[in-house]
């Protein structure tokens, strides 16, 4: 039986919830044919998130990781090409942190690509009716630290495939921000279940989803 490892943060920037925790946390046990979903929270936290997904591959040993993050302001379910090796906080972490121009990992690459068919996952998102695109920066606060964190523990394994995907407000936290798109936990829930199902049946990536890209 493979496992599928989600990771979803807690709350961070004074929002009562964080919408990747209530999506990955929704699917903990789901499962078809071969393969069951364990779902973890990651704390918002530089340099203890990465500690935390490492312990998790170590235990788990996934054949699949998909690391989920809130962004705020987006307007549909991105699935993220690169992560860099920068820290550049534009905010606050939940431990007061607030690094400027720091290396996520000292000597490390200057960045990795996502082992994720992310362009084959696009297009299913699309073919399901859910609003989805590859995303060129997943930023440089705690999602990109986690995203190259990830790549950066699994890097040169062919054994499981890693990557990250970025989701909106749910509507409750859209109400707070005048302006901000939002979409409903029901279709992120799906999102991540058709992300699993083509992550896992894929062995190459689609050539192009046509549209734009963020």
């Amino acid at each position: 039986m493979k496992t599928v490892l989600l990771t979803g943060f807690e709350p961070f920037n004074k929002e009562p919830i964080n919408p990747a925790w209530e999506t990955v946390r929704a699917l903990d046990g789901w499962g078809e044919g071969d393969f069951r979903v364990v779902a973890r929270q990651l704390p918002c936290v530089f340099g203890d998130a990465n500690a935390a997904m490492a312990a998790l591959i170590d235990e788990l040993h996934p054949a699949l990781v998909i690391a989920v993050g809130q962004a705020g302001g987006r307007v549909d379910l991105s699935v993220e090409r690169v992560a860099i090796n920068v820290d550049d906080a534009p905010i606050k972490d939940n431990a007061e942190q607030q690094l400027v121009d720091e290396p996520i990992v000292r000597g490390g690459p200057a960045a990795y690509f996502s082992t994720l068919p992310i362009k084959a996952i696009v297009a299913a998102l699309r073919a399901a009716g859910l609003p989805a695109s590859v995303s060129q920066t997943a930023g440089t606060f705690v999602c990109n630290h986690v995203f190259y964190g990830l790549m950066h523990v699994v890097a040169g394994r062919d054994d499981v495939k890693a990557g990250f995907i970025h989701i909106p407000y749910l509507p409750e936290q859209a109400a707070r921000h005048p302006g901000a798109a939002s979409m409903s936990l029901e279709q992120m829930i799906e999102g991540i279940r058709v992300a699993i199902r083509t992550a896992l049946a894929s062995d190459r990536d689609a050539v192009a989803v046509g549209g734009a890209t963020h």
